[in-house]
């Protein structure tokens, strides 16, 4: 909807449907060269010896189709409002998952999915009706923020109802399904020719999944954690039923008690530690600042590549498809090796791959630009694998104590890259490669820097500051661990979306994860 079509300056004799194609001697006689770009210029004309702005446009609709950008005419000085659509898109998205995340723990999860589905629907349509430029954007921003409340309260329903030795395989399934309709998109953008038809077919298909305010129940652990112990039970007692378990109600009722006197033990008044905090301790400062840097690198990088697929060479439909392919081998990837290789050899390895893939373009001899979407592919399969570690690893590095006020910086951090990730992608009118180089450089930078974190697979995680501060140094590091038990976070590459939906609400699934896979 928002992908850029060639354009001409409009001549003053010619009909607003004229075609975009001319004859060589006409472009020659009106339009000036840009030294910039090496082609004839797209914003200039040449009226009576005299080079103008020009005041309307010619569009190919040949590749794209009929789309937002041609109908508000986002050219040339108005092109930025194409970048600062999808920043705000992605600003929607940051303040929906603080938003969103809030009322999923207040109100429960099943009522939050279908609150916000109804609301995406809305303003789908809204945008798919919307005027002019601002009643579309906002309207994309609404649609944004309410992501987090559709995708990220599923994914955590879907956590939430099944065990920990399985919570891997529903997580990465969940993300896949999300790479799916990634891929789609292409695909009904490839036979919808009007964007406010295409905005139609991708919004109204959500209304199937209001049937899953009947399909699907409550989440139990909501239940328990609101002290809801009888409706807990029946939903406990009705999987039990399809499973073909038994339990019985005295275990049952031990289970719900243990965890109802656990909720009460916990002191309402402790005091949360703040991000202000980690900045008194050197180490942990020192390995905060890598690891928001690390945030920030993955984010800019996946969501650039994401967007930049346009930009590449050959048909950009297949470069977006491909785009989206790529990332299931690299979730495949993180879960058969996260466990067995260590989070630091995955995470630095995989932002050095997608950083010297990408710088690697710069090379690529002009007649070849096969071989740079090939590269461009490798960044994104790589920084993939890289985006679903970073988050597993931070929630290792941080003490218990400082946990959710790391992981929320950090997520802010993510979210700040990828509203300047459109306006990266606009540097293409300076230099083709230009975005490509920035993003390879700043995933190479993040990749390097990480070698300075220490591993945390097989280790007890710190819980006090002090411990969080002796973390990974060589003196602790020597010392002799055997007495205490291995803890590590499930290896689970999508808990990025419960990180970015929660930042300091998901303090329940954060104190599951520090526990490991039983």
């Amino acid at each position: 909807m928002l992908c850029c079509s060639l354009f001409k300056c409009k001549l003053p004799d010619e009909p607003l449907n004229a075609s975009y194609h001319l004859n060589t001697s006409t472009i020659k006689q009106y339009y000036p060269w840009d030294t910039i770009n090496n082609k004839s210029s797209s914003c200039e004309i040449i009226i009576n010896n005299k080079t103008e702005v020009c005041e309307k446009y010619i569009f190919d609709e040949d590749v794209y189709g009929y789309t937002s950008v041609i109908e508000y005419e986002l050219t040339c000085k108005n092109a930025y409002l194409i970048a600062t659509s999808n920043a705000l898109f992605m600003v929607g998205v940051m303040v929906g998952s603080i938003g969103f995340g809030e009322m999923s723990d207040r109100y429960g999860r099943k009522i939050t999915f279908v609150i916000s589905l109804v609301v995406q629907l809305i303003f789908g349509v809204i945008a798919g009706f919307a005027p002019e430029y601002w009643t579309f954007t906002i309207a994309r921003a609404i649609v944004g923020a309410t992501t987090s409340g559709v995708f990220l309260v599923a994914y955590v329903i879907g956590l939430e109802m099944v065990g920990p030795s399985k919570r891997t395989i529903a997580g990465t399934v969940s993300q896949m399904f999300f790479s799916v309709g990634y891929m789609l998109t292409a695909v009904f953008a490839l036979y919808i020719y009007d964007w406010r038809i295409l905005q139609f077919a991708l919004t109204i298909p959500g209304v199937l999944f209001l049937c899953y305010w009947w399909c699907i129940p409550e989440s139990a652990r909501w239940l328990i954690s609101k002290n809801r112990i009888t409706e807990a039970k029946k939903l406990i007692q009705i999987a039990a039923k399809h499973n073909k378990v038994t339990i019985s109600d005295d275990t049952l009722n031990s289970l719900l008690v243990s965890a109802e006197s656990q909720k009460k033990a916990e002191d309402p008044n402790t005091k949360s530690a703040t991000v202000l905090d980690i900045f008194k301790h050197s180490s942990l400062r020192k390995r905060a600042l890598i690891i928001f840097f690390d945030w920030f690198a993955n984010n800019i990088t996946y969501y650039g590549l994401s967007w930049n697929t346009n930009n590449l060479a050959g048909n950009p439909y297949l470069n977006f498809v491909v785009s989206g392919a790529v990332e299931i081998p690299a979730y495949i990837f993180v879960i058969l090796t996260l466990n067995r290789w260590g989070r630091k050899k995955i995470m630095c390895g995989c932002m050095i791959l997608a950083g010297t893939a990408l710088l690697l373009t710069m090379a690529v001899p002009k007649g070849h630009q096969w071989l740079v979407v090939t590269l461009a592919m490798i960044g994104k399969l790589a920084i993939t694998a890289s985006y679903g570690t970073v988050y597993i690893f931070s929630i290792e590095q941080f003490p218990t104590v400082i946990r959710n006020a790391g992981l929320g910086a950090g997520s802010t951090c993510a979210r700040l890259g990828s509203i300047i990730a459109p306006y990266i992608n606009l540097m293409t009118h300076i230099w083709v490669h230009l975005p490509l180089l920035i993003f390879g450089s700043l995933a190479f930078i993040g990749g390097i820097l990480s070698l300075a974190l220490p591993e945390t697979l097989n280790r007890k995680l710190p819980e006090t500051m002090a411990e969080g501060e002796a973390f990974g140094r060589k003196e602790e590091t020597g010392k002799s661990n055997a007495s205490e038990p291995l803890r590590s976070v499930a290896v689970n590459d999508t808990e990025k979306l419960a990180v970015d939906a929660g930042n300091e609400n998901n303090e329940a699934e954060i104190k599951l994860l520090q526990n490991g896979p039983s």
